[in-house]
């Protein structure tokens, strides 16, 4: 009879999750000067903008600009993307977490072409976003994402994006 291997605790897990996160996101500094955060439930993200002066873009409304509000979109696209990616080779045992940082950190998806589609005003409040991976194959993938303030069931905007996966060897 062969014994199983004593399963992880749960804490060790969580934490080896959570750092793996953590890595993607501060390697790329445009999230950093965004402010764009990450709140991980198992496998699942949401991107949260939280707001600041700085994002508004018609103080007449005033309304969040849509530059961000695009930028955001696919700043949650990518690093769902990436996630999903790291995920599998994670839990799968093929990457070791500690070994991510800002300087060994696999390469990022490059986007094709992103869509966005302004459904109403952005407010002055914090934004959340959640992004779903369509199709991911070797070469090529394809995300939407969606975004809301007070009530998920009341898009402000939501995007489609293609983007161009990393391969091996890719410099």
């Amino acid at each position: 009879m062969t014994r199983r291997p004593k399963p992880e605790p749960v804490q060790v897990v969580k934490e080896r999750r959570d750092a793996a996160l953590r890595a993607i996101v501060h390697g790329v500094p445009f999230i950093q000067f965004l402010g764009i955060e990450f709140e991980r439930r198992g496998d699942e993200l949401t991107a949260v903008l939280p707001f600041g002066e700085r994002l508004i873009g018609n103080p007449l409304l005033p309304a969040l600009h849509g530059g961000a509000t695009a930028a955001f979109l696919e700043v949650a696209s990518i690093i769902e993307l990436s996630w999903s990616l790291i995920w599998e080779e994670m839990e799968s045992g093929r990457l070791d977490p500690k070994t991510l940082d800002p300087g060994h950190l696999p390469r990022l998806p490059k986007t094709i072409d992103f869509t966005v589609d302004y459904l109403r005003t952005g407010l002055p409040r914090d934004a959340y976003a959640r992004a779903r991976v369509n199709r991911s194959g070797r070469r090529y993938a394809s995300v939407h994402v969606e975004a809301w303030q007070d009530n998920r069931s009341r898009l402000f905007a939501q995007a489609t994006g293609h983007f161009l996966m990393p391969g091996r060897g890719d410099g």
